[in-house]
């Protein structure tokens, strides 16, 4: 858990107490009250299960006892304890502000429903709502970690985890102006933090404010000791002011201080390609290979390079070696994204378990079936084999049912491609164009196949779509990667 994460846990903790003592009469609660205030945790804990043996139904003193079983780390106790007082009386506060704290710090889902209902409860309360604003944060629902934020402005004024969250989530929502104020007001309250200055410079270029972020950057790549990251936003700054020399020896210093960051290159190619200096661009690729001669970036970005000065086999055998490094660019890799949220990335065999216990309750699901195809394809099974033949008929499937689903095309001719059926593939791959023109999976594979026909006329310019499509996809990347630079200044 981030900083926020931590001091909200903590506000939420001492509120719940705050509010526990104010509502102890005299009896059992106000010693175990008295024993909490001394740090006296075992005490308090015997204490609390003394009076519960006389009142089990007694919320406060469930609520008590959870207390002091977090104050001993014993958190799981707790959260039963917190939980057998809300069983008694669901809208107890302490209960739900000591349970929620619990699972929010344990990423549980359930802290949601409980800070829900304290935020009911107690409309005005700021740290609800900033919890469920960081919790909407970390699911990827701006929308509502802004409208939560919106309603604990106070106090996460004082937080930059917050702020970073809330201003990031703007800055997706293309509220630039108020995430341009939300990262001025970072920078203000920590100004010798390189981290906010770069993201205000980072959310200031991403909102068109190119002069602005220059400005905010500067003190980031003056004098011998400059940032690498701030260099590469100037450049990009410059690049869009039309200032290319400048640019270029802005991209240039970064690469000499850093050599081995492939995302330099990447934008040297970019911004090579844009003025047709591609055998500038090249030269440069060539350089970063020599030092990261695994980095799939550099290979599809010389590809694109290549093909604009007409070298055609150079340019296949870069995206081929690109293919095979990345494998995040093939509908395996796709496939095992989508899959992520089932926590089973990375393990093909228990990604198929999920898929296949969906696809028992929905066999005619084309998406899961193309899943099911594609998480096999990843295992690699030979050609024939048993596993290899499933895998195939459900990509079959998967486009008899929706024939516009181009990933499944796309699957579905590498299976065609391994079984030496190069017109089969070819149809496929021609598919998958139909319904998305820069399937840059499809493109390959499609290039691939024609060279085991005599259509290789065809090539040429279809490496030239591929170039075109990989150039689009990687300036978008560019343009997505810039969310990464606004890092919590706090971390």
């Amino acid at each position: 858990m981030n900083r926020f994460g931590k001091l909200l846990a903590t506000c939420t903790f001492l509120w719940c107490c705050a509010f526990s003592y104010a509502q102890t009469p005299p009896g059992p609660a106000a010693e175990i009250s008295k024993a909490l205030r001394q740090g006296n945790l075992d005490q308090a804990v015997r204490l609390a299960e003394q009076g519960l043996r006389s009142s089990p139904n007694d919320p406060q003193l469930w609520t008590l006892k959870g207390i002091a079983l977090s104050g001993q780390k014993r958190t799981q106790e707790a959260l039963g304890a917190y939980h057998r007082a809300l069983t008694i009386s669901p809208n107890y506060l302490p209960a739900l502000g000591g349970a929620a704290q619990i699972q929010y710090e344990a990423g549980d889902k359930e802290a949601i429903i409980l800070l829900r209902r304290i935020a009911e409860l107690r409309p005005s309360d700021q740290t609800s709502h900033a919890m469920l604003g960081a919790l909407a944060y970390k699911q990827g629902n701006c929308t509502e970690a802004v409208a939560e934020f919106e309603k604990s402005q106070q106090l996460i004024t004082a937080q930059p985890g917050a702020l970073q969250e809330y201003g990031t989530c703007l800055l997706r929502l293309k509220q630039h102006d108020q995430a341009v104020a939300v990262f001025e007001q970072l920078l203000a309250s920590h100004p010798d933090d390189l981290r906010a200055r770069r993201a205000l410079g980072t959310v200031q270029l991403a909102s068109g404010r190119r002069q602005e972020a220059l400005t905010t950057l500067q003190p980031l790549i003056e004098g011998p000791d400059p940032d690498v990251e701030a260099l590469q936003l100037a450049a990009s700054a410059h690049e869009s002011l039309g200032e290319t020399p400048e640019a270029v020896k802005l991209l240039h210093a970064a690469i000499v201080k850093d050599p081995r960051r492939v995302p330099l290159y990447v934008d040297f190619a970019n911004v090579a390609f844009t003025h047709q200096s591609f055998q500038a661009g090249i030269e440069m690729m060539s350089s970063g290979l020599k030092l990261q001669p695994t980095a799939a970036p550099l290979y599809l970005a010389r590809g694109v390079l290549y093909v604009q000065i007409g070298d055609f086999d150079r340019a296949e055998a870069d995206f081929e070696k690109g293919e095979q490094l990345d494998p995040q660019h093939s509908a395996a890799g796709i496939a095992q994204g989508l899959i992520a949220e089932e926590r089973h990335q990375g393990d093909p065999d228990k990604a198929l378990e999920v898929v296949r216990s969906k696809l028992a309750k929905t066999p005619n699901d084309a998406f899961l079936l193309y899943l099911e195809s594609a998480i096999i394809q990843q295992k690699a099974p030979a050609a024939g084999t048993p596993e290899f033949l499933h895998g195939m008929q459900s990509a079959r499937r998967a486009v008899t049912l929706e024939p516009s689903l181009s990933s499944a095309h796309d699957v579905l001719a590498n299976f065609y491609l391994q079984s030496g059926k190069t017109d089969a593939a070819i149809d496929e791959c021609r598919a998958a164009l139909e319904h998305n023109p820069q399937d840059q999976t499809a493109l390959y594979r499609l290039i691939v196949a024609l060279r085991k026909t005599d259509r290789k006329a065809e090539i040429p310019d279809l490496l030239k779509r591929l170039a075109a499509a990989r150039q689009e996809a990687t300036k978008q990347e560019a343009e997505n990667n810039r969310y990464k630079l606004v890092v919590n200044p706090s971390q």
